[in-house]
């Protein structure tokens, strides 16, 4: 009978009680033979030589001092690091004040980075030292008393109705002095008024209307308009900050250079060229984000900021804020483990506020068409609070929920390394930019299809012009009006909004960006359009939500398939909200 592996080794290194058994070069080839394969020893290195012993030792102290003083060295590390920050601070404050001479601005040179450190270190000593020191007493004397108080306020129903009225009153009172000198801005309003309407007539349970969730996110949607649109420092910071979210993304294009040279890039810009390419490099920015648990940390807190303001779920209120930065797919990874739990009305928040938000992941191929950075920016933050006004309006809650505890914690990555994340979200963007690229030629080459039928039918008729946007121009004016689109206008509007409804929005920022360069649409009529198109609101869209939704969680696939309808329409109401208080809140010299 042969012998083992294991017998070679008790023969070589003896039994566990005994001694080794001598064994000759015949025996190891013997059973080598038998075996089949080759026996591999494993003997620990022992350094040689006085300059590899000397190493060895240097190497193997000053591992054993790290470890033993790891919490020295790490203080010692964070007072080095912010040492270099500060003179590095110093440094630039010294070249701006006695060589430049250039004046302090906010968004550009030294000013900036006034206001990079100081948003930074603003939230490294609240988190650090505030919270970690103060937390417990701010809690128990602070926040506590404030939640009480405002508890026994909202629960005197006299003075709750008399707030209310108050802040309606301040609203008009607002709105009148600051459309005095332009008032068909108030149109906007009548729009705006239009959609809680139907939202409220076609609500699946009317009598169960949260009227809280409701009220505070559509208070919150116009308080971060008056706040980004409105207030002059507002406006101009987020001027400023989509302005750099622009120039970070347009750093893609050095590499889409590199690939495929300067002449489709950089000269003739080619969009699949220039423009698609840029999403590798934000995909690839969005895993190693989400690997180092920052996306989901940042998301987390926003979102109970949101549920304590319009006193939703976790859940909700975390996919709500997680698609003004991710798309309606990725933000799902955000709440993953608890899908299988939501209830109907929770599942219809999640399905509703992906339809009505886009992928900062995309955000490049917008701008590529000609829309503003800002007025994308500013559509996805104000979508946020509007998903939850309108989604609780048109779907109210009418079962408890599993997930109202503040119990939802950061989903893991799956990745071992910065490098592998970004490795891996690099090549995530390759099925995103194909989809892209399939759908734009698809459907473009569809509608061209469609125009030249009707094209034909309309010319024998007389009307060579007659196509799908004359149809869905002329479907949509109404809307557009209501939204405060100029009367003229209205059906360049309609046709844009029928497009991305039918077909997909880069669809409608393509030729948006054509309508612009034939003169077609005004500032205010740009503005409007850019904001009513800022949403994942079209067939093919939902199918990926459906099919997104179901993988994660089969048991909700009956669920899904009675409310995708309810929140297709609910996504599209809230970016027409969006538009309308836009529209309303925009100054008129602000729009050109």
């Amino acid at each position: 009978m042969a012998e083992t592996e294991q017998d070679l080794e008790r023969r070589k290194y003896g039994e566990p009680n005994g001694g080794a058994v001598e064994m000759s070069d015949v025996d190891v080839r013997k059973i080598e033979r038998n075996n089949g394969g080759i026996i591999h020893e494993h003997i620990d290195y022992e350094p040689s030589g006085w300059l590899e012993v000397t190493m060895a030792k240097v190497g193997n102290s000053t591992e054993d001092f790290f470890k033993k003083n790891n919490s020295a060295m790490k203080t010692v590390l964070v007072f080095t690091f912010n040492g270099l920050i500060l003179g590095y601070f110093i440094s630039c404050w010294y070249y701006w004040a006695n060589v430049s001479n250039k004046p302090l601005e906010l968004c550009n040179g030294f000013g900036s980075l006034i206001a990079l450190l100081g948003i930074v270190y603003f939230f490294v000593i609240y988190f650090k030292v505030v919270k970690k020191y103060f937390g417990g007493w701010l809690h128990r004397v602070v926040y506590s008393k404030i939640s009480n108080y405002y508890q026994c306020i909202m629960q005197i129903v006299l003075l709750r109705s008399a707030i209310i009225v108050g802040i309606l009153i301040a609203i008009g009172v607002f709105l009148y002095f600051d459309t005095r000198d332009s008032p068909e801005r108030l149109i906007s309003l009548l729009g705006l008024a239009l959609l809680l309407s139907l939202g409220f007539v076609f609500s699946a349970y009317p009598g169960r209307i949260n009227w809280r969730s409701v009220g505070m996110g559509l208070m919150l949607q116009f308080l971060f308009g008056v706040i980004f649109i409105r207030w002059d420092p507002g406006r101009v910071a987020l001027q400023c900050f989509s302005d750099k979210v622009a120039t970070f993304l347009m750093y893609g294009v050095e590499g889409a250079a590199f690939c495929f040279g300067n002449l489709l890039v950089k000269t003739e810009g080619v969009f699949a060229f220039s423009t698609l390419p840029v999403i590798f490099f934000f995909s690839m920015l969005v895993e190693v984000l989400f690997f180092w648990g920052a996306l989901q940390w940042f998301c987390l807190k926003l979102g109970r900021l949101l549920r304590a303001a319009t006193h939703t779920t976790v859940c909700e209120s975390v996919i709500a804020v997680g698609n003004v930065f991710l798309g309606m797919t990725e933000s799902t990874l955000l709440v993953k483990a608890y899908l299988a739990l939501l209830t109907p009305s929770e599942m219809h928040v999640v399905m509703s506020s992906g339809f009505a938000t886009v992928s900062g992941t995309i955000l490049a191929a917008y701008i590529g068409f000609g829309a503003e950075p800002a007025h994308l920016v500013t559509a996805s933050v104000m979508s946020a609070p509007a998903a939850i006004c309108f989604s609780k309006l048109v779907m109210p809650e009418t079962k408890r929920s599993l997930t109202s505890v503040d119990n939802i914690q950061p989903i893991v990555c799956e990745d071992q390394s910065t490098l592998s994340a970004a490795t891996r979200g690099a090549t995530n963007g390759i099925h995103l930019v194909m989809n892209i690229i399939a759908n734009i030629v698809a459907f473009v080459s569809f509608i061209a299809f469609v125009n030249g039928v009707l094209g034909y039918c309309g010319g024998l008729l007389g009307n060579p012009d007659f196509n799908m946007e004359w149809i869905l121009g002329k479907v949509f004016i109404p809307l557009c009006w209501v939204m405060g689109v100029p009367w003229n206008e209205c059906e360049h509007v309609g046709a844009l909004i029928g497009l991305k409804t039918v077909v997909n929005e880069f669809v409608a920022y393509q030729r948006m960006g054509e309508m612009k360069k034939e003169g077609l649409l005004s500032a205010r009529s740009e503005l409007i359009a850019t904001y009513s198109l800022c949403g994942f609101t079209n067939p093919a869209s939902a199918g990926i939500m459906i099919g997104a939704i179901a993988a994660i969680a089969p048991n909700q696939r009956e669920t899904l398939s009675k409310i995708a309808i309810r929140a297709f329409f609910t996504g599209c109401g809230i970016c027409f909200m969006t538009a309308c208080i836009a529209a309303m809140l925009m100054p008129e010299g602000s729009f050109d």
